[in-house]
């Protein structure tokens, strides 16, 4: 996890184990969110935003029981995991080249955030990896917990004011970010650029 040439709370760089776990493909949808809460727009594929951390928890709970198996936020680590998709140290998920030369990059989120599952997914088959909105994470977010994380597993610290987000968003200066880039706001903020998708243990 980390990177060596990015932000202070990205470093050091350090090796950490994640037990086998599964990630949703795509964000959660306004079509999925309408299933536990009405919405407008409901059949849009779009992905839901304005969702607050407790918001998306919320989320979690209700599907783990209407689904029957126990659904939730991934970690930092197994989301930066995820988002290499298999290659390690790489600074995005398809490598080292910059967002910029991805195709149609200049023509993007002009309006909003895209559909899901618009551009190309990783090596994991995973889809907006990094970008389209930023994904909420479970972890409390602290920036120099990379000093002290456990190697396996890691959690993120026991209790802050601020949860740790990941990825890139339409409305954001960034629209696609590194996978090691980390954010984070207070949990009870809804942003039209914050999302997020679903984790279950394999």
């Amino acid at each position: 996890m980390g990177q060596a040439d990015g932000r202070d709370e990205e470093q050091p760089v350090h090796r950490v184990t994640v037990a086998p776990f599964y990630l949703s493909k795509y964000q959660v949808t306004r079509r999925d969110w309408s299933r536990f809460r009405a919405i407008a727009d409901a059949g849009s594929q779009l992905p839901i935003t304005e969702v607050s951390w407790f918001d998306a928890v919320a989320y979690c709970e209700w599907l783990s029981k209407t689904s029957g198996r126990e659904v939730r936020l991934p970690t930092e680590a197994e989301w930066e995991f995820a988002a290499r998709g298999g290659l390690e140290g790489k600074r995005f998920p398809w490598g080292d080249e910059p967002p910029e030369t991805r195709e149609n990059y200049a023509a993007r989120w002009k309006t909003g955030p895209e559909p899901v599952a618009t551009s190309v997914p990783n090596n994991f088959g995973l889809y907006d990896m990094c970008e389209n909105v930023h994904e909420w994470c479970s972890d409390w977010f602290d920036p120099t917990y990379y000093a002290v994380s456990p190697s396996d597993n890691p959690q993120g610290p026991p209790q802050g004011s601020r949860k740790s987000s990941r990825g890139g968003a339409w409305r954001h200066q960034i629209k696609i970010a590194r996978c090691a880039a980390r954010s984070s706001i207070p949990p009870d903020f809804r942003y039209a650029d914050y999302g997020f998708r679903i984790a279950a243990q394999n």
